[in-house]
């Protein structure tokens, strides 16, 4: 039996500029409807991944607070080259950081304090 993982909750408190900032990061928007009038669904994905984002809290899903989702994780191939995107779409980036020589990490927050890893693990 499969068990995949489809869609990580982000906390925010501006639904609106949450798009506007995924979007700078490189996540495709996939639905943005309003079922009912106290209940939006926004939902993101990443370039190449399975598994998206939706927006809880100010969205009428879930009460999660804002800025509350930590250390979730992305992963790229060029760890130099993400980092470089963020910066270029004005997204505040930490410096690449290496821990040994196969696996580095670049860190970013989102306009409410979601924090994310960006990941690349070399093989040997």
């Amino acid at each position: 039996m499969d068990w995949k993982l489809e869609v990580v909750m982000v906390p925010v408190s501006d639904v609106d500029r949450s798009i506007e900032f995924y979007q700078r990061v490189g996540f495709h928007l996939d639905h943005n409807i309003a079922p009912t009038p106290t209940m939006r669904v926004v939902q993101l994905t990443p370039p190449g991944s399975g598994c998206s984002i939706v927006f809880a809290g100010a969205s009428g899903i879930g009460d999660m607070a804002p800025g509350s989702l930590k250390g979730t994780h992305l992963v790229v191939s060029d760890i130099e080259a993400a980092r470089q995107h963020l910066l270029d779409n004005g997204i505040e980036a930490s410096d690449v950081q290496w821990m040994g020589e196969q696996v580095a990490f670049v860190y970013f927050d989102d306009p409410d304090g979601n924090s994310w890893a960006v990941q690349e693990i070399r093989k040997s």
